[in-house]
């Protein structure tokens, strides 16, 4: 409805004070289902061709007893259930309260974590990943496509560290796409877990640390990473290539 906010102003002001915000029911557990029905079509075409060479990337090391993947990336750009979640107003709505209007998306991710050994991701930030020229022009939307439960793995954020730099990023000689915050860094700020139920989004500013856990339950942890950037936004410095081609106009 016109003029009338997707978030209060109490929620607006726990995402500055914070560096994220859970916002539960933003879709109905039923759509996520569609996502998760056409995601796994997708990840069984994509497995079946995968290039050894990219194995590492994309498959999950944390379960042996079984190949599954670990992650996909742009859904916006190669499923169209994905494009929709993308252009949904309601979220679209919350983006542009957090960063502002005329927006697009820069990048999306799919993450699996299946149960049973799912891995971990190392503590991060976004915005080192993508280097924007403007540390307040990003913000993702992390939407939880199962229950994220301290169990199965869900985010870990490090509050306030949104409002410091971005820092360096080390990278292990055996996992080049797991870029993270060196542990003397991590040791000056703790994270706390912040589950979100199915159909919530989790915003988190591009500077604010972030991590999972591993899944250790039986039940699968999969969710939809949505990269918004404000239009004007210049990536000066990513760490990792990307391609500006696929970066979709919203608003």
């Amino acid at each position: 409805m016109a003029g009338v906010n997707a978030l209060t102003v109490a929620q607006i002001e726990f995402y500055r004070e914070r560096g994220h915000l859970t916002v539960p029911a933003v879709f109905a557990p039923q759509r996520m289902q569609e996502i998760i029905a056409d995601i796994e079509r997708w990840g069984e075409a994509v497995l079946a061709d995968l290039p050894p060479a990219q194995r590492a990337w994309y498959v999950d090391g944390g379960v042996k007893a079984r190949t599954v993947l670990r992650k996909l990336d742009n859904p916006h750009h190669q499923r169209e259930a994905a494009r929709r979640l993308a252009f949904e107003p309601r979220l679209v709505q919350m983006v542009e309260e957090l960063i502002g209007p005329g927006v697009s998306v820069y990048f999306s991710q799919i993450f699996f974590k299946p149960p049973e050994g799912g891995g971990p991701k190392p503590a991060h930030q976004d915005n080192y990943y993508f280097g924007p020229n403007d540390a307040e022009a990003l913000v993702t939307a992390w939407i939880a496509l199962d229950d994220a439960t301290i169990e199965n793995g869900c985010l870990y954020y490090a509050e306030g560290t949104q409002r410091g730099p971005v820092y360096a990023h080390v990278t292990p000689p055996d996992e080049p796409y797991n870029l993270q915050l060196p542990a003397e860094t991590l040791a000056l700020y703790p994270a706390s877990a912040a589950p979100v139920p199915c159909g919530g989004v989790s915003f988190h500013h591009g500077n604010t640390f972030h991590h999972s856990g591993p899944n250790l339950s039986r039940r699968w942890r999969r969710a939809c990473a949505l990269h918004y950037v404000r239009n004007a936004t210049v990536f000066e410095h990513p760490a990792l290539p990307y391609n500006h081609e696929l970066k979709l106009r919203i608003t």
